[in-house]
């Protein structure tokens, strides 16, 4: 058997095979609300074969979306269509997982197809909070710098959202602390500049992070895998390092966190970044062989080959798949075949099912 379609696992949850669907955003909900289109994206992928399916980024209140677009769980209501999708996901033999998420300074954004730019208060927007009063671009409307109260708040929505997920049934939790959004700003010295115990020094901007992870672990089963994505580098001078990178996630595997999904980016509008087959899977290396801890490997991976060599050269656990996925949600299924590794397919699809010769 290939290493792509060997199992893992991870407390009491294994994942069939090593192919992860990536938080990948939507902008299709409606005041938070999930809808059929999300439950064919994310059910499509199970069918396609994915061991574990990552709801894209969900916020964890009204003010913490991206765009009006953005799913949410913060509050009851959301959960009968997240219960449906996650038993829809569970019934095909894939985990439902979700990413946890508060926008912080990039938050009341247009939809992309709109063009993405910031809706301001007077088109209909929303205030936007962040650890300084910093915007995100140029022209921007300046976000308001938390206090601590507005803090304890965010860890408190992070904890109910967190409940929430526990009864819409997802078996993993993501927090978001990459792309520029709430948490990355504060471990960003691009966009903390605060001068209490939330800024400065490298111990007092990854605070936020490890409390909203205590808020986190207060309620969730520790039977069940916790994930924290990173952005493992600004690519911005000045910026968030991957050396931070690393201590960062040797202090998350003492804190019982079981993958570090290796992103990079999103957090200054004058990033550089070299763009290319595989970019970010070094990151999730060097974290995984300097501190012990699970990575996740994403970034343009493409083919099975290139899946393969990553998990062969021991530099990722999981390969997150993202806009490849999108093209083609069966890409397990015919990645298997190609390997020539049997697995499951769905009963109702098995007539079509490639044997070997034919």
């Amino acid at each position: 058997m290939s290493l792509l379609f060997s199992p893992l696992q991870l407390k009491n949850i294994r994942l069939k095979n090593r192919i992860v669907t990536s938080p990948m955003c939507q902008y299709s909900a409606k005041d938070g609300f999930a809808n059929d289109w999300h439950l064919v994206h994310l059910g499509s992928r199970a069918v396609g074969g994915s061991s574990l399916i990552l709801q894209e980024a969900t916020a964890v209140s009204p003010e913490g979306r991206i765009t009006a677009g953005d799913l949410g769980i913060w509050k009851e209501e959301h959960l009968p269509m997240l219960k449906r999708i996650t038993g829809f996901i569970h019934s095909n033999g894939a985990v439902a997982g979700i990413q946890l998420a508060h926008a912080g300074r990039k938050s009341s954004f247009e939809v992309p197809w709109k063009g993405g730019k910031q809706i301001k208060l007077s088109e209909g927007g929303w205030k936007s909070f962040a650890p300084s009063a910093i915007p995100f671009h140029q022209g921007d409307e300046q976000p308001e710098a938390l206090d601590l109260e507005g803090i304890k708040k965010i860890k408190s929505d992070f904890k109910t959202a967190t409940i929430y997920a526990i009864e819409a049934g997802y078996k993993v939790v993501e927090i978001h602390a990459a792309h520029g959004y709430l948490i990355h700003q504060f471990l960003s010295p691009l966009s903390n500049i605060r001068t209490d115990q939330y800024g400065g020094s490298f111990e007092n901007r990854i605070r936020f992070l490890l409390e909203v992870l205590d808020s986190i672990r207060e309620v969730w089963p520790k039977t069940n895998p916790l994930f924290v994505r990173i952005s493992a580098t600004d690519w911005a001078e000045g910026g968030w390092t991957p050396e931070e990178s690393i201590r960062l996630s040797g202090i998350l595997k003492t804190k019982d966190v079981d993958l570090i999904d290796c992103s990079s980016g999103g957090l200054s509008e004058h990033q550089q970044i070299p763009v290319g087959p595989g970019y970010q899977v070094g990151f999730a290396e060097q974290i995984k062989k300097e501190t012990g801890i699970l990575t996740g490997a994403v970034g343009l991976i493409t083919d099975r080959q290139q899946a393969e060599g990553i998990l062969g050269n021991d530099q990722a656990d999981l390969i997150i798949m993202a806009r490849e996925l999108l093209r083609n949600p069966y890409f397990p299924l015919q990645a298997a075949f190609e390997f020539e590794d049997e697995i499951k397919w769905p009963e109702q699809y098995e007539r079509a099912k490639p044997r070997k010769g034919h």
